[in-house]
């Protein structure tokens, strides 16, 4: 098929060599045209942390990735809990080259106590809320903020994790935490959260979103609550169906994340949820840091590791490739999935009148991934050195090349 693009929207979709002439063509026989990529859990780390990364970089390595749209999570400094703080990310002085749409705090300070003026959130540019990174614990605030959220249908997105069983945790409990003589985080931290906040979601008839999802027992509680018909969607990470609690070795803190690297039988079920359709979304938790942030004793080192530029490749590698998953399937994990996550509309598909966003990528493309050559201003990755298959081509946005390999 050819694909017409006009005025920032899709035009058309006709047989090939049908289109009307256009004032520019990009040839892309033997690749994969898709809908411009979306990831639902970026740290851009703008306002306030720009010595980790700034909206520029980072937006940068989304569109070598292959991402045409990132939501930007809230902690940040001072954290995004107003309408004024969205607006100012929202900036064109901020230097995007992709989409930006903000992910707001829940709660004031994202301290867990009082909401945030959801609504006017949104009217600033907020799809959804969330005090990533500090799990509202607080059963009675969880449910004040659904119930607000079900008025304005704004999905709610929770990073699950109990304090009480996590506090002073760095990995996963499990054979390898024991050998190293670190604090292991249970797999019940997160699906006791999970379970908990189904139940408080589908008594409000609220959209809940479960962040970075990392177990069995959560994907469980998923299953579960949808069979309930709650209305709940989940994503995961790359790093989580790549990698495991083994790969920490000898206190390797790109490999410290939060949550965890999980048991080989964890990251077994996120594939399969991946390719049966239980997980909505793969979303990379991109979460860059200084490297004296890094280069510390494992107990002490920042959570999270950079992935916009690795997540497709590692997608295609690791799915597509190993376990078969379709093509298709992968694709949508990137593009339908997430759209339909936060309520994105007019994207997410070369439907004609959407946005003028696509993605061009090569599967069978072979390449190593190298991070001192990141668009990032970050080089937290476990990945550097790996051999991997499937590249970015080019990314366009709103009809416009923001990217395109050499």
């Amino acid at each position: 098929m050819d694909v017409l693009l006009r005025g920032g929207r899709v035009d058309q979709v006709v047989a090939s060599n049908s289109a009307p002439a256009a004032e520019e063509i990009f040839e892309a026989r033997g690749l994969i045209v898709a809908p411009g990529f979306i990831d639902l859990h970026v740290h851009l780390r703008e306002p306030g942390q720009a010595y980790k990364e700034t909206i520029a970089s980072g937006t940068a390595a989304a569109a070598a990735g292959g991402f045409t749209s990132v939501c930007a999570m809230p902690n940040t400094a001072p954290v995004n809990d107003s309408a004024e703080i969205t607006a100012w990310m929202l900036a064109r002085e901020r230097g995007a080259v992709v989409n930006v749409f903000p992910i707001a705090a829940v709660t004031v300070g994202s301290r867990g106590a009082e909401l945030t003026d959801f609504r006017a959130l949104r009217g600033a540019g907020a799809v959804a809320v969330s005090d990533d990174g500090k799990p509202i614990h607080d059963p009675d605030i969880l449910r004040a903020a659904l119930r607000l959220a079900a008025e304005i249908d704004m999905t709610v997105i929770q990073h699950a994790e109990d304090p009480r069983l996590s506090a002073g945790c760095s990995m996963h409990d499990g054979p390898t935490s024991f050998r190293l003589g670190l604090h292991g985080m249970t797999a019940a931290a997160e699906a006791d959260m999970v379970a908990r906040d189904i139940g408080l979601a589908r008594a409000a008839r609220a959209r809940y979103h479960v962040a970075h999802l990392s177990t069995a027992d959560a994907l469980a509680a998923v299953r579960r609550g949808r069979r309930a018909k709650a209305r709940v969607t989940c994503e995961v990470t790359p790093h989580h169906f790549t990698l495991t609690d083994e790969d920490v070795g000898d206190y390797d803190t790109r490999c410290k994340m939060n949550p965890p690297l999980r048991s080989a039988a964890d990251r077994a079920a996120l594939l399969e949820a991946l390719a049966d359709g239980t997980i909505d979304a793969i979303a990379t938790d991109h979460a860059p840091h200084a490297l004296h942030e890094k280069q510390v004793e494992f107990e002490r080192a920042a959570f999270g590791i950079i992935g916009l530029e690795t997540a497709l490749a590692l997608a295609i590698t690791r799915l597509h490739l190993r376990k078969r998953v379709p093509l298709t399937r992968v694709v949508q994990l990137f593009t339908s999935g997430p759209a339909r996550v936060v309520g994105l509309t007019s994207r997410g598909s070369l439907q004609p009148g959407n946005f003028a966003d696509v993605t061009v990528f090569d599967p069978r493309k072979r390449w190593t991934y190298a991070v001192n050559q990141s668009r990032s201003a970050a080089r937290n990755s476990p990945f550097d050195g790996w051999e991997l298959t499937g590249k970015v081509v080019a990314t366009i946005v709103g009809g416009r090349m923001v990217h395109r390999e050499s």
